[in-house]
This record gives C-alpha cells, sequence and structure tokens, in this order.
C-alpha cells in the first residue's frame, strides 16, 4: 500500500465514492480510498436507492438534481453496468398545507429546469391504476425520479475514479490520525500509515468514530429504517417491462414503489429507536437488525388501503438497517474546526441521491477554496455546543419521524429544547412569550395578548400570530418595545496588529473610534462570507458581531481566511459571556435617560456610536443601532447582570407602555427597511455587489482584502443580478424564500425573504433581479402557491428612505 497521497478519502459507500471520483475529477489523481470492509459496506448496501428531486431546501434541489443527472450520464461514461430506474414518482396530498408546499416546491423545482406537474385525481389514476385515490386532492409528478443499485452506482464511481489514477484499499480501517509538523496528516491502519495533505471523512455511520480520532466531536447518531418487499404479484407480472411511478404518500409517511415484479414499501414511523449508543461494534459492516414489523404495521395497513395489490401477497424480504441521522436530518460538511486540511462529508440520511452533489461539492471545497453552491443547511458548522448527544438524540428521532413532513417556511419543533436560554427566560414566558430556537438559544418569537385568536403555529399562509406582529410593529412604530436578543455571536480582536488584520479581512473601511459600521468579509471569488457589526472601543479593541448560528463558522473565517495572519493579534470568543437587550421606538431613547445620567441626546450619542454607560448600576456598551428602522439603542450587558437591567427598563417603562418585542415581528419589521438577513439574503452565491451593497466596499482602499481582485473583475464586467425591494399584491400568502419571480414566461429573479410589513401595509418581497430589470418602478410577477401576483420594484429603503427616524 502506498504511503503518501495528496488526498485520502475514509469510507467506501456511495458518498466516499463519489469524493474520490469529484477529486479526479477536478485533477486531484493522487487520491487514495480507504475502506474498513468492503465497498457498499455500511449504509449503501442496504439502501433502497430511492432517488427524489424533491426537496423544500434550493440547496438540496440542486445537489439532488445534479446527482439524479449525474447518475443518468454515469453508465454509459464509466463503462459500468448501472441500472437506474427513471419511473418518475408522484406525491399524494391529503390537505390544503401540503397542496401549498407541492405549489411552492413545483416553481422552484421548473425555475431549474425540472418538469414537475401537479396530477388532478385522474390523471395519478392514468399513470398508476393501482391507486385508490378518493381522499386525494392533487399530486405532485417528477418525471426524473425512480431508483438505482446502490452497490452498482458505488462500483461505478470507484471505475471512474480508478481509470484517472485513484487507489482503492478495501479492508484497511482507520486505527489513529494525527497531524505532523509539516502540517500533513498521517492516518494509521493495521497495513500501514499514509501521510497526506488532506483527509476527508466520508466514513457514513461512522463518521462521528473518525472525528473522534482528531479530538472533534459530530453530532449524530444511528437508526433503523425497515422496509419489505413483497412477494410476485401477478398483475405487476403482466405488465411486462412496464415499471410503475414511485408513491409517496407524505401525509401518512411512507414510499412505495416496484421492486421487479412486486412492491418495496418503505414507511418512516413517528417512533423511531436508535442504535449503537455504547458504540458501532467493530465487526459491524454487512449486518441487519432484527425485524420490527410491529413498529410500522399502521403504515402497512395504511398502504395497503391505498394500493390493495400490496396486501395481496406475502412478505419475501424485511430489511432493517442503520442510516446516520444529525439532528435536522442534513448531512455535516466542510472543513474541519480542529486543523486545516481535514473535511467532513458524512451523515447522509438520503446518501444515494445525495452522494452525487456531495461528492462534488466537497471536491471543489478542497480543490478550490469554496463550493460552487452555498451548503449552509450541509454545513456542520451550523451546530454548536448546545447539540450535545442528548439533544441530537431526541432532535433525530424528532426529525424521522417527521422526514415527510410540511416544509413550512416558519416551524419551532420542540424536541430538545431548551438547550440554551437567556436569564430572561422564565420572565419572559410569564408576560407570554412563545419561543423559538435560533443557534441553540430560546428567543421570544412573539407574544401571546389575552383574547388572540389560535390557530396552527405553521403554515404557508399568514397564520394566527401575524395579530401579534402587527401589535408589536405599531408599539415599535409610535412608542418603545423591548426585545431580548440572546447568543449573539460576540468576537473581540485586539492588538497592535488588529486594525491591519480586520482591514485585509472586510471589504470596507474600519469604524473610527467610538464607532460602528456593518462590514463584510468575502470569499477569494467575491461571495458573502460574514456579515458583522464591528465596533471601535476606546481601547483599540474591535467588538465583531454576528448572527447565532454563525459562530463557529464565523471564529473559522476569521483565523483561517486566506492570507490570515495572526500576527500581533488576539481573537477572543465572548458569545456566551454576554446578553443583549434592544430598545426600539421613537421612545426609547426617552425610557433610557429614564435609567442613565448618560448624555443620549443626537451630538453626544449619534446615530452608528457606541458609549459606555451605567445602568441600576451595571456597566452596560450601548450601540445606536437599530433591526428595526426606528431610533433605537442595543444594550450589551454581562450575562450575571442582565436580569438587573431588564428590571430597571421594565420599572421605568410601565408609565411609557413600554411593550415586549418578538422576532417575527423583527423580521417584519427589517423587511420594510431592506435589510438583509445572513444566509436568507447574503450567501457565498452572491457578491456584495450583486447584493446592492456597494456602500460597504471600498475597492481602492490600501489594504488588499480578500476577495478584491473578482470584485473588480465584476465591477468592470458588470452585474448579471441585483437585489432588490418589491411591493407585492399578495392575497392571504406573502413571498416565501425562493419564490420564483417572473416577467412574462421568462424566470427573471429568485426571491430571499418575504412577509408583511405593518408600517406600510403592504406585502414586501427581497431579492435577486436580474439587472435590466432593478430599476424602481419596474413590473414582475412573483409566483405565490402557484399563483402569479403582481409586484413592483421599489426604492431601497421602502420605510423612511431618508433614515430620519433612525437618525432622530
Amino acid at each position: 500500500m502506498k504511503s503518501h497521497a495528496q488526498v485520502v478519502v475514509i469510507g467506501g459507500g456511495a458518498v466516499g465514492c463519489s469524493a474520490l471520483y469529484h477529486l479526479t475529477q477536478l485533477g486531484w489523481t493522487d487520491a487514495l480510498l480507504l475502506e474498513r470492509d468492503e465497498l457498499t459496506a455500511g449504509s449503501t448496501w442496504h439502501a433502497a436507492g430511492n432517488c427524489p428531486n424533491f426537496s423544500t431546501a434550493w440547496s438540496l434541489l440542486k445537489l439532488q438534481q445534479y446527482s439524479t443527472g449525474l447518475y443518468a450520464r454515469l453508465g454509459a461514461e464509466s463503462g459500468a453496468d448501472l441500472t437506474y430506474h427513471r419511473t418518475g414518482s408522484i406525491r399524494l396530498a391529503h390537505t390544503a398545507d401540503r397542496v401549498d408546499e407541492f405549489r411552492h416546491v413545483l416553481a422552484q423545482a421548473r425555475a431549474l429546469g425540472m418538469d414537475f406537474e401537479l396530477l388532478s385525481p385522474a390523471e395519478i389514476r392514468a399513470r398508476h391504476p393501482f391507486l385508490e385515490l378518493d381522499d386525494i386532492r392533487l399530486g405532485l409528478w417528477d418525471p426524473d425520479d425512480g431508483d438505482i443499485d446502490p452497490a452498482q452506482l458505488t462500483q461505478a464511481l470507484a471505475r471512474g475514479a480508478r481509470e484517472r489514477g485513484a487507489v482503492i484499499e478495501r479492508h484497511t480501517p482507520v486505527t489513529a490520525i494525527r497531524r505532523l509538523r509539516s502540517g500533513e496528516w498521517r492516518i494509521e491502519t493495521p497495513r500501514g500509515a499514509i501521510d497526506a495533505a488532506v483527509v476527508v471523512n466520508a466514513a457514513g455511520y461512522r463518521g462521528a468514530e473518525v472525528a473522534a480520532l482528531i479530538g472533534e466531536y459530530l453530532p449524530m447518531v444511528s437508526l433503523s429504517h425497515q422496509y419489505l418487499i413483497t412477494e410476485d404479484i401477478p398483475a405487476l407480472a403482466a405488465r411486462g417491462t412496464a415499471r410503475l411511478p414511485l408513491v409517496r404518500d407524505p401525509d401518512v409517511s411512507y414510499y412505495l414503489r416496484q421492486e421487479r415484479h412486486g412492491l418495496l414499501l418503505g414507511p418512516y414511523e413517528a417512533h423511531g429507536r436508535v442504535h449503537f449508543e455504547d458504540g458501532i461494534p467493530a465487526e459491524f459492516a454487512h449486518q441487519l437488525f432484527a425485524d420490527d414489523l410491529t413498529r410500522i404495521e399502521p403504515y402497512i395497513e395504511a398502504a395497503c388501503a391505498r394500493v390493495p395489490l400490496l396486501g395481496s401477497v406475502g412478505v419475501k424480504r424485511i430489511i432493517n438497517g442503520p442510516i446516520p441521522y444529525a439532528p435536522d436530518g442534513n448531512p455535516l460538511l466542510g472543513p474541519s474546526l480542529v486543523a486545516p486540511g481535514f473535511f467532513h462529508c458524512c451523515a447522509f440520511t438520503f446518501g444515494i441521491v445525495q452522494a452525487g452533489g456531495a461528492g462534488r461539492a466537497i471536491a471543489e471545497w478542497i480543490v478550490n477554496g469554496e463550493p460552487d453552491w452555498d451548503l449552509w443547511p450541509l454545513d456542520h458548522r451550523r451546530y454548536l455546543g448546545f447539540a450535545d448527544r442528548p439533544y441530537t438524540r431526541a432532535k433525530a428521532l424528532e426529525t424521522y419521524g417527521n422526514e415527510y413532513g410540511v416544509g413550512y417556511p416558519w416551524e419551532e419543533r420542540p424536541a430538545g429544547r431548551p438547550a440554551k436560554t437567556s436569564p430572561l427566560y422564565g420572565q419572559l414566558a410569564r408576560q407570554g412569550a412563545v419561543f423559538g430556537a435560533r443557534g441553540g438559544w430560546e428567543r421570544a418569537v412573539y407574544f401571546r395578548a389575552p383574547g388572540d385568536p389560535g390557530g396552527p403555529e405553521s403554515s404557508f399562509r399568514r397564520p394566527h400570530w401575524q395579530r401579534a406582529v402587527a401589535r408589536e410593529s405599531a408599539a415599535v412604530a409610535n412608542g418603545v418595545a423591548l426585545l431580548d436578543l440572546p447568543g449573539f455571536t460576540r468576537f473581540a480582536v485586539s492588538g497592535a496588529g488588529a486594525a491591519a488584520f480586520l482591514d485585509r479581512l472586510i471589504a470596507g473601511e474600519l469604524p473610527r473610534p467610538g464607532r460602528t459600521s456593518l462590514a463584510y468579509a468575502c470569499a477569494p471569488r467575491g461571495g458573502i462570507v460574514m456579515e458583522m457589526t464591528i465596533t471601535h472601543l476606546a481601547d483599540g479593541t474591535f467588538w465583531l458581531l454576528s448572527a447565532a448560528a454563525a459562530e463557529r463558522h464565523d471564529e473559522d473565517w476569521l483565523r483561517h481566511h486566506p492570507g490570515a495572519v495572526l500576527d500581533r493579534v488576539a481573537i477572543a470568543n465572548h458569545t456566551a459571556e454576554y446578553g443583549t437587550l434592544v430598545l426600539a421606538g421613537p421612545r426609547s431613547r426617552e425610557l433610557l435617560a429614564r435609567v442613565t445620567d448618560a448624555d443620549l441626546g443626537t451630538a453626544a450619542f449619534p446615530w452608528l456610536a457606541a458609549r459606555a454607560l451605567a445602568i441600576a448600576g451595571v456597566p452596560v456598551l450601548a450601540l445606536r443601532v437599530s433591526y428595526v428602522g426606528e431610533l433605537g439603542f442595543e444594550l450589551h450587558v454581562a450575562v450575571p447582570q442582565l436580569a438587573a437591567v431588564y428590571a430597571r427598563l421594565t420599572e421605568a417603562g410601565r408609565e411609557l407602555d413600554l411593550q415586549h418585542l418578538g422576532i417575527y415581528a423583527v423580521d417584519s419589521l427589517r423587511l420594510e427597511k431592506c435589510y438583509r438577513s445572513w444566509k436568507a439574503d447574503l450567501t457565498r452565491e452572491y457578491t456584495p455587489l450583486e447584493a446592492s451593497l456597494g456602500r460597504f466596499v471600498r475597492l481602492d482602499k490600501q489594504a488588499d482584502f480578500v476577495g478584491r481582485e473578482a470584485l473588480r473583475r465584476q465591477a468592470v464586467a458588470g452585474i448579471a443580478e441585483r437585489f432588490v425591494p418589491l411591493l407585492v399584491d399578495s392575497g392571504d400568502a406573502d413571498a416565501a424564500p425562493v419564490s420564483i419571480v417572473w416577467r412574462g414566461a421568462e424566470r427573471v429573479g429568485l426571491i430571499t425573504s418575504g412577509g408583511y410589513g405593518y408600517r406600510l401595509k403592504r406585502s414586501i418581497a427581497l431579492g435577486y433581479v436580474r439587472s435590466d430589470l432593478a430599476a424602481a418602478g419596474t413590473e414582475l410577477e412573483i409566483e405565490i402557491l402557484g399563483e402569479r401576483r403582481r409586484a413592483v420594484v421599489g426604492h431601497e429603503p421602502l420605510y423612511d428612505p431618508d433614515n430620519l427616524r433612525l437618525r432622530a
């Protein structure tokens, strides 16, 4: 066995072989794959092999579309046998919410060139004559769905990689991994050691084991998933080579497809089962768990009622095997947090259909420094320290039971919560707070009031809590409101080299001492990596504030971005040490003046300034900033003193009718100001110039910041798409993220955020449209739940265009 390689991939399932295949496609042919058993061992060999394009997440929709396109040509390209039945699939809708979901995904799929269709019950029966359809509203047709042989897929990818020079070593378990002084990695096996510049952890449900070898924890567990295969059914045998389309009944939670002349049924039951909680046996590779049909009996009965053919014969085989789950069911991809040159690509719940796209993405990440797609929903850095084993277990079981749940734009699932709370959590709950988790932190999403209507919490249409959003928005517009915002990612960058370090990181200018500013860090290709508020403190320290979920992502980029030199620079993470209270509204200065002796006048404390003050004897760093478009103050307080500051503010605020504010209202208010949201409106797929943030870019500044050359080229060449606000003539539904913008028959844009603005009394959408259509007044259409709604490009910002209320 060779002792050195440019890259070593650990794991020989479909994902590992796809990573190897795509690395060689990009020219990294000095590549070695290590498999502890045989190729396909683990979850690949027993997978059902279904290949849906469907997803409610834009990034996964693109990733899976790439996979199915690759598989369609892979057999001919590699010369390998590859059984791939593209039978098409029908998803059944029982409910109005499911119909809304299908209409939303249909528009996304068509925008990507996929020929999804909505089918009436009669059209469903024409494609699948054995379905009972009495309670079905409609179906969603994906013509390119189907099933593939997982073993043949894996071998085809392996063959393609070998043909370009890659080497695969079977029966070679990895026993230890350590980083050498040279920066390379040494991988120990019973057959000898291999040194490599880059390592890819593609070890499937053993991914956490491999991560542990370098001292890293990955939040994942193994659950068992069962499917059964029936005996041959004469009616199917009589159809010859004609195959039925795959059927998914998501409102009941199972899939059903033809397998030779029988049927294959796989439910996702409400109460899953976790395995390997004390570790995975070393010999477990091609084994299965004992049959456990009692868990899925209700689903079998429901499927037999839907397709009576299923109950006409006996069961030939039952498969009950392990599949890995991260808490949200998405895989864990991206660079390790331990040291450069180690990448994770594991925990795939739907590994067969996602293998192709994931292999491409991780290869691009390694070779090019970043993937073509923004894959934040898959990035393992999305999980912070709260995602411990109990949390991961609880969330994984919840996700498994809701695998076919409706993909609502807003949903706050309860398992594993609360994980992290503010000291004010109990007090806010007594004030009527309804909570949601952001970056693991419990935040009030809205506040109930007596007499508020009830109803479903989640919907594609405006739910009942919009009444609370309207009430809270009015308080912000006309009086004063208070928001507890725990979990802000917070770094202090200090030292003699701090200013130069940050100047090379961000695209714009650093704030002067005592001031704060919004800043953007870019990737080498110009895409937006970080959005942060930078505050320049009097002692020369810079405070960086960003989204709660961004903590590990942003710290990783701060320390390891291209060209990062931590010379005379110290980076300290203070996220857990401080809380944030936000005062917003035209009377916020009046309230703050009642609790502090500091001069709060505009001359002494202007917009975008930072001042140290005291409230109830507690030191507070106050920033004159607002994410809601009104006069406002962010108050940053050490966590142990947060309750005292809150008590003083609420006491002083009684005479001013102080109201509490939730983050659903914040989202509505920021839409009116056209304020962007990280990883919703701002991703690596868009540059600051495309995001209409050119005012935060200084291409001529002395420091050569990351991404400057790419932005210079783009400024000269011109921008194809531009971020704009749109005012929408909506009905009872606003534009959800990833709604499609049309001009006639042409797709011309993509919505990244949408909602209703109660100050403007208008439905608002933010997104990217073709640059020649970005002028204010341009009339377009947005497809909302199957209906095209008139939308007019507006001036930014829509509310208070001169920022007079912010500067007041």
